[in-house]
């Protein structure tokens, strides 16, 4: 997908205090930049946050970082803070492949990845975020009990994704092909804008929520 560049989203994202600009000097001490001892829950991939904009809303008891490497798309995100200002929640512009550099082992209690990048060619398969060299570097950041949630609506990505856990040493404990038949997890589900335009166009949601093997 081509994305628009947007003209001074550098800028806007350099100038805002919704975004961590020194994510490094944070790992391990994302406590003391919220003040707060709440745990933290991450989205890697946020797109436009309306996804985490809205957890971070119903759930004040929990601190979120958003995690987007594209400015024109955090940029959005921005506005949406700006709009309604949240204490527990932040953003970072980065490369997902850093993750380990942000946060330290142990320190985040959930992982969200929602609709990601299907990086469908072959030789781009270790790119892919649900794929066993990014389940290596989650497996770094959550703590014990931790665990990931994620969604698409690509079949192929998500098959991929379930055969990644094996070998990466990961379990489910939540498989659905088609989440919004599922009333149960359906509860609490919150949609983000890609979700809500393919469920609407009547393509199934795909979701799993895995952890790590003891």
């Amino acid at each position: 997908m081509r994305l628009r560049n947007i003209t001074g989203s550098r800028e806007a994202i350099a100038a805002s205090a919704y975004v961590v600009h020194e994510e490094r000097e944070c790992r391990g001490k994302w406590s003391e930049l919220f003040e707060n001892t709440h745990p933290i829950h991450i989205e890697i991939g946020m797109g436009k946050g309306k996804f985490i904009h809205t957890m971070a809303r119903l759930h004040p008891e929990i601190n979120y970082v958003g995690i987007e490497k594209y400015s024109s798309v955090l940029l959005r995100a921005i506005q949406k803070m700006e709009e309604e200002e949240l204490p527990n929640l932040r953003f970072i512009r980065m490369e997902a492949e850093e993750i380990t550099e942000v946060f330290a082992p142990g320190e985040v209690g959930r992982i969200y990845l929602n609709f990601s990048d299907p990086w469908p060619k072959d030789r781009h398969a270790r790119r892919r975020l649900p794929s066993r060299q990014f389940l290596a570097r989650y497996d770094e950041i959550l703590e014990a009990q931790g665990w990931l949630e994620f969604k698409t609506d690509n079949r192929n990505l998500f098959e991929f994704a379930v055969e990644e856990l094996a070998p990466a040493g990961w379990r489910a404990h939540v498989i659905t092909r088609d989440l919004h038949k599922d009333k149960a997890l359906m509860e609490g589900n919150v949609m983000t804008e890609y979700e809500e335009k393919f469920s609407a166009m009547g393509n199934p949601i795909y979701k799993y929520i895995i952890y790590r093997e003891k």
